[in-house]
């Protein structure tokens, strides 16, 4: 039996991260192919279940955008991966990707006084995940 559901795992997590590309309404975890070296399990994410719990409705209030590494309220960059604006290794004065998901994520979070704000909260380890 476990190894059934060790096969179920691996392939829900395969197509997931298949479907990341392509929605935000089946993304379940932020795992962007950019972070090669990844020191922490990937952080899970179920996009509409948050946007619905937390009244999102306004794709740009996570999803900004604008030109040249300043923000434009007006443009919003839905269906286009952080790491596409944002990289690992970001030049002097522009947001690395790793701090433009944690600033965006935990920012919100700390202003909201609601969410998750410690690194085990959001990278849970797989036993941590199976407790659930």
């Amino acid at each position: 039996m476990p190894r059934y559901l060790i096969l179920f795992a691996t392939l829900t997590a395969l197509l997931c991260g298949i479907n990341l590309a392509y929605s935000q309404g089946d993304m379940l975890v932020l795992s962007p192919e950019a972070f090669t070296a990844k020191r922490r399990p990937p952080a899970r994410f179920p996009h509409d279940a948050h946007n619905e719990k937390a009244k999102i409705d306004d794709c740009g209030v996570c999803h900004h955008g604008g030109e040249n590494g300043k923000r434009d309220p007006n443009v919003t960059s839905e269906g286009t991966p952080c790491a596409d604006c944002h990289q690992v290794s970001a030049a002097p004065g522009r947001t690395p990707l790793l701090r433009a998901y944690h600033v965006q994520c935990m920012g919100c979070h700390m202003e909201k006084k609601a969410g998750p704000v410690t690194c085990g909260q959001c990278h849970e380890t797989a036993a941590a995940t199976e407790t659930k």
